[in-house]
Formats: structure tokens, sequence, C-alpha cells
């Protein structure tokens, strides 16, 4: 059965990716919307960079961000005159460690969604008078709803599973850091098997439930 540092490292777990899926729903839409409406040559280099995750290593990720938010860094530096303090091996360096390693799962599908609208539904907002922003809120929005749920759901269960980057950037503090993927390694490690078996396989049970979330709400995902 699950020890209380188990269910601490849950807890944290799903802490860490709700406020991460926030973050990258509020980030990702409009980085989303740009590439989506955006003729500029900048939409390739920009759009690599925003998928780099996806292949990039998730320790060298971590370690670039680490040097970036080190005492040493830019961010680190500017974070001390700011009086924050360092982010990494905090909370705060999770989330943004992770935010930045689950944006394409949530960039990309949003992309899809508008580029799908098309122009006609815009164009027609704007027959009517529809300012730009309002366009945007009342008819794109709307529209791109599976995008964003898919977005979510991705976003949300992609931070679940990070493993690499946390503990580059959090280390393995109780409590504070110690995220389930890192305490599953933690039991391994220290041969207590029968207790990685019980996280294992309710990370296993979980990542099903998003899976099936994802192909029974999103209407894109339904035969017609």
């Amino acid at each position: 059965m699950l020890s209380p540092e188990d269910w601490s490292a849950v807890r944290l777990t799903f802490k860490l990716a709700s406020v991460t899926t926030v973050l990258l729903l509020l980030v990702g839409t409009p980085i989303a919307w740009w590439l989506a409406r955006t003729r500029s040559w900048w939409k390739g280099p920009i759009g690599a960079v925003v998928a780099l995750p996806i292949v990039l290593p998730p320790t060298v990720l971590g370690f670039y961000l680490l040097l970036l938010m080190g005492p040493s860094g830019p961010v680190g530096q500017f974070t001390q005159w700011a009086g924050i303090g360092l982010l990494p091996f905090s909370f705060a360096g999770l989330v943004v460690a992770s935010v930045f390693y689950s944006l394409p799962f949530v960039v990309q599908p949003i992309q899809n969604a508008f580029e799908a609208i098309g122009d006609r539904p815009l164009e027609a907002a704007a027959t009517l008078r529809a300012s730009k922003f309002d366009a945007f809120f009342t008819v794109a929005v709307p529209l791109a709803r599976p995008g964003f749920l898919t977005a979510g759901i991705l976003g949300f269960a992609h931070t679940v599973g990070e493993f690499g980057v946390v503990l580059m950037i959090g280390g393995n503090i109780p409590d504070k850091t110690r995220v389930v993927s890192v305490q599953i390694y933690d039991h391994v490690e220290a041969l207590e098997y029968a207790n990685a078996y019980w996280l294992a396989g309710a990370m296993v049970a979980f990542s099903f439930l998003v899976l099936l979330a994802l192909y029974t709400l999103n209407p894109t995902g339904r035969r017609k």
C-alpha cells in the first residue's frame, strides 16, 4: 500500500501538474494563435524552438535551465536581485521547468485547432464589426475548444510523468520537490519493489484514464 511519503509525492505531483497546466494554457494560447495565423519567416524557427522538448533529452533541457536559473545565470541573478531567491530546488523552479518541458504538448493541439478554423469565421465576424479581440474570444476560442481540451489533458498528464527535468531542477527534497516519478526511482534504488509496484501501477492506471478521457471527450477523436 501507499506510505505517507508516497501520498505526499502524489499530492505534490498533482499540485505541480495543476499549476503548470494553467500557466501552459495562458502562455501557450497566444503562441499557438501567432503560429497559426502568421506568415512570417520566423514561424519555422519559433515553432522548432517550441517543439524542442519533444526530441531533446530531459536531462539536457534540465541542465540548461539549471545554468540559467543558477546563481551565475541571468535568470538566477535577476531573481536574486528581485529578492525572490534562487529557483532551483524549489517548487517554483519545478513549475518553470515543467512549463518549458510540456509547452509543445499544449501549443501544438491548440495551434492545430486554430488552423482548422480557417479564415471565413473570422472574416464573417469582421463584417459584423467585431474587433480582433472580440473575434478571438467569441469565435476562435469556442471553435478551438477540442484543441484546448486535448492540450489541457496532455499538458497535465505530461507534467505528471516528468522525471529527468524535475530531478535536475528540483532534486529530491521530501514534501518540496519529490514528485511521484522520483519517489518510484527512490523505491527501486532502495530495492523496495512492493512500494514501487503500487506507485507504478497507479501511474499506469492514471495514464490509461487520461488517454480514455482524451479519446472519449474530444469530439475529433470520435468516429462519425
